[in-house]
């Protein structure tokens, strides 16, 4: 643990070796909501929040429990992952002007 910055030695408390990544996703996206319930199980709202998603994308959703929460995240797409594929995809020279533009 790093003494010099209190708030990382706690992110480092509370996540242990992930501190660092959990601190680094919340700075890009929110703070970070407690990982299992009450009884240990998963939290939709912390994948939801782990793939970078709007808050209440899934878990707002009526009528949507939490086992279909966790089944629509699973199954889901993570924005970042189809921005990198889309530009790994693109091809590497420019099209001609009668070739339509993707």
């Amino acid at each position: 643990m790093d003494g010099g910055d209190p708030e990382r030695a706690a992110s480092e408390r509370r996540w242990g070796p992930y501190g660092a990544a959990i601190t680094r996703w919340e700075t890009l996206t929110r703070p970070a909501p407690p990982p299992t319930d009450d009884g240990g199980r998963l939290r939709a709202d912390f994948v939801e929040w782990m793939q970078g998603l709007p808050e209440g994308w899934v878990t707002a959703t009526p009528g949507l429990g939490r086992p279909a929460q966790l089944t629509a995240l699973g199954n889901g797409v993570i924005p970042q992952q189809a921005a990198r594929a889309v530009q790994l995809l693109r091809p590497p020279f420019p099209r001609c002007h009668h070739c339509p533009r993707l």
